[in-house]
């Protein structure tokens, strides 16, 4: 009899799933003829996305027991993420996604979770604390706080990824993804953030969801306010502007790539997945942030989420003939 050592991940991500029905013609979805089905949610999206770069990845999630569902639990291996911990929840639909586009600005996403998402039903004792424990990355979304029992299972996580002492455990990631129809008000998602913010190292997010999880939209007061709840690295993704990101020794801010945009939506989602790359291989904060910039972009090009995911390869590519361009490099030694 052989010990084998357990499997350690090098991300795990917890939450969101649904499918993402997209159009494909631009305009109001009253007068699109064709659409695309594809695996959606942030959480999946960015292990999707890591997976992309060649991350071992998985994602902590509940489906309903239908066929979209099981088209979910399907598809995930074929883009490189295990599905072990995807579990369906009886009585309960998978969440189904529409968006309408209208370049170069303009994404109205349409939810379909009524009467309750299979993934806010995600509990405590369901949870791979093992797993959880021992992953290098750990990657979890502001919605998964909005409900109960999904909630207490995060802070479970949470607790337990502080309290352990595995050797492989690298980084925590706090995605502020605040979706306000997923909570009664703003000031509730600011108090389940300051818990979860305790046990973060990195947290990133737009303006608007740092103006809600730290009561500041600047992007030098928001990055501040998140360093001094703890986390060791703070990015605030500031659309047309840039993105900024700031450890407690180095400021790093890049202007945005000039594109064509087709769909903005998903990419956040190619952003974390490349940021999970750049943590996973120990980049610099500034050669981070110039690839999960340059990933970003390269999602904004495309009709879809899930399956618009860059490789490295293409990134590097797209920043070859696309340079990054840093508008603010602070640091110790500079």
């Amino acid at each position: 009899m052989t010990n084998e050592a357990p499997h350690v991940h090098d991300v795990i991500t917890m939450g969101r799933v649904s499918v993402d029905v997209y159009p494909q013609q631009t305009g109001p979805l009253e007068d699109v003829t064709t659409f695309s089905k594809s695996v959606g949610g942030s959480a999946t999206n960015v292990a999707i996305a890591a997976a992309r770069h060649g991350a071992d990845a998985a994602v902590i999630t509940r489906t309903g027991n239908d066929p979209f569902g099981r088209y979910i639990a399907r598809t995930l291996p074929e883009f490189g993420v295990a599905n072990d911990f995807v579990e369906t929840v009886e009585g309960l639909n998978t969440p189904v996604a529409f968006c309408e586009i209208f370049p170069p600005d303009d994404f109205p996403l349409y939810f379909y979770r009524a009467p309750k998402a299979p993934d806010l039903m995600i509990t405590t004792k369901s949870l791979p604390l093992h797993a959880i424990e021992r992953t290098r990355v750990f990657w979890t979304t502001v919605t998964g706080l909005s409900e109960e029992p999904s909630r207490s299972a995060h802070h479970a996580a949470y607790a337990a990824r502080s309290a352990s002492t595995a050797a492989t455990r690298s980084h925590t990631v706090l995605d502020l993804d605040y979706r306000a129809m997923f909570w009664s008000n703003p000031a509730a998602a600011t108090r389940e953030v300051a818990v979860a913010l305790e046990h973060a190292t990195v947290a990133v997010g737009n303006r608007e969801e740092c103006e809600v999880a730290v009561g500041e939209t600047d992007p030098v007061r928001a990055a501040d306010a998140l360093l001094d709840r703890g986390v060791e690295v703070a990015i605030v993704k500031q659309g047309p502007k840039g993105v900024l990101a700031k450890t407690r020794d180095e400021t790093v801010e890049y202007r945005p790539h000039t594109i064509d945009v087709v769909n903005g939506l998903g990419s956040g989602d190619g952003f974390g997945g490349a940021l999970v790359h750049g943590l996973l291989q120990g980049w610099s904060l500034d050669r981070t942030l110039a690839f999960a910039n340059a990933a970003g972009a390269i999602v904004a090009t495309r009709f879809e989420c899930s399956t618009a995911m860059p490789t490295s390869d293409e990134i590097d590519e797209f920043l070859r003939t696309n340079p990054a361009q840093a508008t603010t490099k602070e640091g110790i030694d500079a």
